[in-house]
Parts: C-alpha cells; sequence; structure tokens
C-alpha cells in the first residue's frame, strides 16, 4: 500500500471522536494492508463495514465541450489501406471506429470519433532520391513534379479515410508535414536550411489551391467531407535530418499562408475551417521557449494587437492545436505545462485547446519510447496523459499519433508486421484504454465537475485513482471514467447530484480485459477499481 495512502487512512482515524468509529475504520485499514482484491461489486454486507473513496458528479459544473478523439493515418495506412487482404484491413478499420458491441456486451472497436489523413508531399515518387531512407516515412503527393495532379494517390489513405466514414466518424482532417516538393526551395519534402519554411512566398497561392483541390476532390471523389486543413506541423523543428517528411515555419510565414489559405478558402467556395498551429511542444502555445519567432503561438495568432494576428479571418477555426510531446515527465514539468497553457488559453476564452498528437516519444518514470509494449503500462501512461490534457489544459479533442503502427516502439493503437502486402495483426491496450474515453465521450458531450470526498488535487493523485465525468447535454445522461494507476485495489463509490439509477461498467486492464463489459450495477453500490486499470461508468 502506498504510503499516503495509509497516512490519509491514519489522519482519518485520529478526527473521529467515536471509540466504535474508530475501530471500524481501523479495520479498513487493516483490510487494504492484507491485500483486498478486485471484485465486480461492493463487498458481501456480511464482511463488515469497509471505507470507499466517495466521488460526487456535479452537472451543474459545466467546463469545455468535448468535439472527438482520434488518430492518424501516418504512415502505415498507406501500404495496409491498398495491399493488405481486405479481411485485415475492415478487421483493424473495426478495431478503431466500430461502435457496435460483440454479443458479451463488450465493445468491439473504441469508435473514435476523429480521423487524421496526411496529405504527403511527394517523397514516395522520388524514392531512394528523396532522402528518406525508411519507405514506409514517404509519402505520395496528388501533384506531380510538373504540377499537374493525379487523382489516383494515396489509395491506401483514401481506404481508410472511407471505412471511417462508413463507420460513423464525424470528423476529419487533412494534415502536411511538408508542401508538395513540386513547390519546395530545394525540392525535398524537408527542408536544407532549418530556419524557415522550405517553400517560397510566391509559391503561396499555388500551395493554397492545392490543398483546397485535394479535400475538394476527395469529398467529390470518395465522399468524404473533411472539417479541418492543418498546413504546418510542428514548425519549431528545423526539419533537416530527412527522418520524415516536414518543414519549419515562422509565425510571420504561417500567418502570411494563413491568409492566402483562407482566401483560396473563400473563392472556392468550400466549407472547410484551417486549424493552427500544431506546435511541437505545448510550451510554444503560451511562450517563446527556445524558438523565438516561432513560439507564443496563442498570441501571435488569436491577439488582436499582433503582427501576426489571424484569429478574425472567416476560415480560421477559433482553436489552436499542440503536441503534448516532452511535457509528460517529471511530474511537476507534467502539471506545470498544462497549468500555464490553461492560465493563457483563460486570456482568450474564445480559443479552443486540440492536443492534436501524442505518443509515448520521452523518457520517463515507467516506459520508454523505444520498444513495443502491448501491456497495460504504457496504456496507463497514455491515460494519465489524456486526464490531464481534458482536465488541467482543458483539450477540446484529443487525438493519437499513429492509428497503426509497423514499429518497434510505443506509438501504436494497433501494431503489424513491417510487410507492406500482408501480416500478423496485434491489438495493444494503448488501444482499448483510448476506447474507455472515445468509445463513450461522443462529439457535444461536456465535461463536468467531480467532488471526491478526499479533497485530494490531481497532483495527488497521478499514481492513484484519477476521475473525470462527462455529460450528453441531450440526456442528460453521464460518463465516468476512473484511472487507477496503482497496483492496489480502490473501493469507490460513485454518486450524482441528480437522479440516476443504473450504469454499466467496461474495464481495460491486464490479462483479457480490453474494455470489457464487467456489470450493469446501481449508482449506490460500492466499486473495486481494479489495480493499474481504467473503468468506464455509462450512464443508462
Amino acid at each position: 500500500m502506498p504510503q499516503e495512502e495509509l497516512l490519509f487512512k491514519i489522519q482519518i482515524i485520529k478526527n473521529q471522536n467515536s471509540i466504535t468509529r474508530r475501530m471500524r475504520i481501523l479495520v479498513s485499514v487493516l483490510a487494504f494492508l492484507c491485500g483486498i482484491h478486485s471484485c465486480e461489486k461492493g463487498p458481501n454486507p456480511d464482511d463488515g463495514p469497509k471505507e470507499f473513496l466517495t466521488i460526487t458528479i456535479k452537472p451543474t459544473q459545466a467546463y469545455q465541450t468535448i468535439h472527438n478523439f482520434g488518430a492518424s493515418d501516418a504512415w502505415s495506412c498507406q501500404f495496409i489501406g491498398k495491399n493488405w487482404p481486405l479481411s485485415k484491413r475492415n478487421q483493424m478499420a473495426d478495431l478503431l471506429f466500430s461502435v457496435k458491441m460483440k454479443s458479451d456486451g463488450s465493445p468491439a472497436g473504441i469508435g473514435l470519433s476523429s480521423w487524421r489523413m496526411n496529405l504527403g508531399g511527394g517523397s514516395s515518387e522520388q524514392g531512394s532520391g528523396s532522402g528518406i531512407q525508411d519507405e514506409w516515412r514517404r509519402s505520395e503527393s496528388f501533384m506531380n513534379s510538373d504540377k499537374t495532379y493525379d487523382w489516383n494517390k494515396q489509395k491506401g489513405q483514401r481506404w481508410f479515410v472511407k471505412a471511417a466514414k462508413d463507420r460513423g466518424v464525424d470528423y476529419f482532417t487533412a494534415f502536411v508535414n511538408s508542401p508538395p516538393v513540386a513547390l519546395t526551395k530545394n525540392g525535398k519534402a524537408y527542408s536544407s536550411g532549418g530556419k524557415s519554411a522550405n517553400i517560397s512566398e510566391e509559391y503561396y497561392p499555388e500551395f493554397a489551391e492545392y490543398l483546397v483541390r485535394i479535400v475538394d476532390e476527395i469529398e467529390s471523389k470518395d465522399g468524404v467531407h473533411f472539417d479541418y486543413l492543418s498546413p504546418f506541423n510542428e514548425p519549431q523543428w528545423d526539419w533537416t535530418n530527412s527522418g520524415q517528411e516536414g518543414s519549419p515555419w515562422l509565425n510571420t510565414e504561417m500567418a502570411s499562408f494563413t491568409r492566402a489559405l483562407n482566401q483560396e478558402i473563400t473563392d472556392s467556395d468550400i466549407d472547410i475551417k484551417i486549424e493552427i498551429a500544431e506546435a511541437a511542444q505545448i510550451q510554444y502555445l503560451y511562450s517563446s521557449y527556445n524558438r523565438p519567432g516561432r513560439g507564443d503561438q496563442i498570441v501571435a495568432f488569436f491577439d488582436e494587437k499582433s503582427d501576426t494576428y489571424v484569429g478574425n479571418l472567416d476560415h480560421v477555426a477559433q482553436q489552436i492545436a499542440g503536441h503534448s510531446y516532452f511535457t509528460t515527465w517529471d511530474l511537476s514539468h507534467f502539471l506545470d505545462t498544462r497549468k500555464l497553457l490553461a492560465s493563457k488559453l483563460s486570456q482568450y476564452p474564445e480559443v479552443e485547446y486540440i492536443m492534436s498528437e501524442y505518443t509515448l516519444l520521452e523518457n520517463n518514470e515507467v516506459v520508454r519510447g523505444q520498444g513495443r509494449d502491448l501491456g497495460i503500462i504504457p496504456a496507463l501512461y497514455m491515460a494519465r496523459v489524456i486526464h490531464a490534457d481534458l482536465t488541467l489544459a482543458g483539450a477540446s479533442s484529443w487525438q493519437w499519433w499513429l492509428a497503426i503502427s509497423p514499429y518497434d516502439y510505443k506509438d501504436g493503437l494497433i501494431y503489424t508486421t513491417l510487410n507492406k502486402s500482408d501480416g500478423t495483426v496485434y491489438e495493444s491496450k494503448m488501444l482499448w484504454a483510448l476506447g474507455n474515453y472515445s468509445r463513450f465521450i461522443r462529439p457535444g458531450m461536456i465535461r463536468i465537475g467531480v467532488h471526491r470526498d478526499d479533497l485530494r488535487s490531481l497532483e495527488q493523485t497521478t499514481g492513484g485513482v484519477m476521475i473525470s465525468s462527462f455529460q450528453d447535454p441531450i440526456t442528460g445522461k453521464t460518463i465516468t471514467v476512473a484511472l487507477n494507476y496503482g497496483s492496489n485495489s480502490i473501493p469507490v463509490k460513485i454518486n450524482k447530484d441528480s437522479d440516476a439509477i443504473l450504469c454499466r461498467l467496461y474495464r481495460t486492464s491486464a490479462g483479457n480485459e480490453n474494455l470489457k463489459f464487467i456489470t450493469e450495477t446501481s449508482f449506490e453500490e460500492p466499486i473495486r477499481l481494479a489495480p493499474q486499470s481504467i473503468t468506464t461508468f455509462v450512464e443508462q
């Protein structure tokens, strides 16, 4: 038992006046020390009284609206979606997008409500001459070297886009790592200089036309409407190492191109919003950090006094997008960066925060990015980041990086063998941990208040129980996600300020519990959170 939990229990005992009450709580402490294990419902009354962590849901305390949970098609979908057997493609699409239930009452998939398609820069067509050695990280472009268009490109990614739409995905984003090589300064999909955009300003109108033509053509040919265009990706990095497609951008360049793209969207009369800025780390959203001219992007793009202000443009989404990389360890850094982001955003209440990309890159206390791990430990780490991004930073959207990974790395929801035509499909616990949020917290739901009777803050619970709750504004029903990061079974009781009778429990933990339906129970019934688990309470 963690020392802080034991001290907390002992402090409760000291504060009680009744000897009987002291003895009853002491029994609870001793039970914890003796190792109470997980069960589906509360303890048998014959076992004697127990103490529970009581959670009260506060529907009247409303915070941000949740738009979606998603992932990207980079980079494996170009081969898997084009070449792999249809049965395996459908298997993966069902795991990612399905909202159906299996015969045992468990979800068939994690029901992502957002999908990000990478509009490639054309390094695939250049082959080894692209300078990008890993062919899986090259990507096709709809624009040929002579600036004509080939609408037969990116067939694999387009298969997954259509599969997502067919399974009910609500939001689609077309994102760019590099402008097409026909328009770049060096004819490559990565930078030579590293300090400014790899495209000259004279080609901004052509680049804008290129993006608008692609999303319009895909809607016409494939029936998929894109809600957002994201023309920049991690503009703070220099992108000179040729490990993948990429381009740096100065804030002045981003603002100039955004104005050109906004005009092209107006002239083309299409319904789409521009998403900025896909910051490489969230510090760049609220400070210059270590990239002057490429940071402080909330102010740069949404402050009316800024020379790079674009927040008044018709087609710019009132959102700022950032990536959670390199901000999750140590714990003080993890918490402080999100608090600082929330503080800056509070000065611009019309601007929503979108967490548009994350995977386990950095070293931390429990996992390393290197080495594939299908187990529960990286899944718990992911869930803790989701929880903090939603509750501390106030994210309205949360999106993972690689939906499907062939790599020996902690970057995939689904893993495959490194084979362009066929192979084995592996489910990870990270897939199902994300599903504890994405499958049940649907677009339009509102994050609501949660009160703990132990009065502990997130700083005090990052190694224990973390709770968040969300409400459907139409039905009034709630979804509550309980993350038990620790290695002990924790008894909880969840109350709701308004009427509620039943809820269904779905759990991801070690072993065979992959968003498994556990039981239907009453809100009044105490529940034990299994060690190292994520449990979702779905009000009926």
